[in-house]
């Protein structure tokens, strides 16, 4: 069920792309466990899960390679983790309007918080960008927030400042990263600029830095959305944002029965939209893409 989990990230709740027959059976097949469906219903909805309806949101003629993406990453994903390898899964939250607005949710309270009647942005302190960086085998969250735009220079300083702060830490030995992503944004395959920043940042620390991303239509397979981003969601529920510095507090002391630690810090550097990265520039990148989906699954060697 590892590979197979999603999750809103704001509500956290979490469904599998399997049935509960498939589970049953495969219950017997690997470790002899006979159950019924109807169990697995059960113990599926103990663990938070639940059924969910169709959306239109995958393209046509996509669904193989969609397909045979999540197996590439689940083997990518097992590669690291058994080597003992940094494997991070990144995104940029929800924008928030900064000031005394309505969050949506509910908080206990004697009475209503009163707020703003309308979430005019020239009323606010500004528009908080938070970029997190989940770390799947420490269970560790640290988030970026941001008060310009959100631009790959952006994500891969949060990146390079979360390996400065804690990755090279944590994995002292460590010569590779994998860096789990959406296939849109600051950080989708098809930005010139993410993949220059990231080559950069394997040059400055000398390591290796493979990227695979989820297909498009379906970043809610990302771990940080349901593992990180829910948490947060739900830790400022119904409490006005009404400041950087009350952001900040509110994602560092989220935290789940789990034993999830989160920590935030503000980034106050304004960050210029519209860089462009010529052919030139991406042609001198030392980029080797993947034999299987090359698009979506590459490594950068330092040079």
């Amino acid at each position: 069920m590892e590979h197979e989990t999603a999750g809103d990230p704001i509500t956290g709740l979490k469904w599998t792309r399997r049935t509960t027959e498939k589970i049953a059976r495969e219950l017997a097949n690997l470790g002899g466990i006979e159950i019924s469906a109807n169990p697995v219903g059960r113990i599926l909805k103990e663990l938070g899960y639940s059924l969910r309806v169709n959306h239109k949101t995958i393209a046509s003629g996509a669904g193989l390679e969609r397909d045979a993406q999540f197996k590439q990453l689940a083997s990518i994903r097992d590669r690291f983790s058994q080597r003992g390898l940094p494997v991070i899964s990144v995104d940029t939250k929800k924008k928030e309007l900064v000031g005394n607005f309505k969050n949506p949710g509910a908080a206990w309270n004697k009475h209503a918080v009163a707020v703003n009647d309308h979430d005019f942005r020239s009323q606010g302190l500004g528009l908080a960008v938070p970029y997190g960086i989940y770390d799947i085998q420490a269970n560790w969250g640290a988030v970026f927030v941001g008060v310009s735009y959100d631009t790959a220079q952006f994500a891969v300083s949060s990146i390079e400042k979360w390996w400065r702060y804690d990755g090279h830490r944590r994995y002292t030995n460590a010569q590779e990263l994998l860096i789990l992503a959406d296939c849109g944004g600051s950080n989708g395959y098809r930005c010139r600029a993410w993949k220059h920043e990231l080559q950069q940042f394997s040059n400055r620390y000398r390591i290796k830095v493979t990227v695979s991303h989820y297909p498009p239509g379906t970043s809610k397979w990302n771990p940080i959305e349901h593992r990180l981003f829910s948490a947060i969601s739900k830790n400022w529920a119904g409490c006005p944002l009404d400041s950087f510095a009350t952001i900040q507090n509110y994602i560092s002391t989220t935290a789940t029965t789990t034993g999830l630690a989160v920590k935030a810090y503000i980034d106050p550097t304004i960050y210029a939209k519209g860089i462009k990265i010529n052919v030139k520039q991406m042609n001198q990148l030392n980029i080797r893409k993947h034999d299987s989906l090359p698009d979506w699954n590459y490594t950068f060697i330092p040079s």
